[in-house]
């Protein structure tokens, strides 16, 4: 009879609920959310997007004359993919995510 007790709080616990923290970055959070803008333009800015482009050339020539293995070169493509698809990523799961 003791475990029944238990039952609506372990229920509580368990249910998901909205994450009310979530809505303003935390204070002394700014050089850090600074730092992190950067590092994304860094990585998603011309230069970026020219040395992907030449590493995918590169890579896809290296396994079409089978100097390279077909896993390691579809694995440096797919990783461009993610890189540069990022956003489009998070916001696809968010908004699954809202629906349900």
């Amino acid at each position: 009879m003791r475990k029944l007790t238990f039952l609506p709080a372990l229920l509580t616990l368990l249910s998901p609920a909205e994450a009310l923290a979530q809505g303003a970055d935390p204070r002394g959070s700014g050089p850090i959310v600074a730092a992190l803008a950067w590092m994304q333009g860094t990585l998603l800015g011309n230069v970026a997007t020219a040395v992907a482009v030449m590493a995918v050339a590169g890579v896809g020539f290296m396994m079409l004359t089978g100097r390279i293995n077909w896993r390691f070169g579809a694995t440096v493509i797919v990783g461009c993919f993610i890189l540069f698809g990022a956003a489009s990523i998070v916001s696809g799961i968010q908004s699954a995510a809202a629906v349900g």
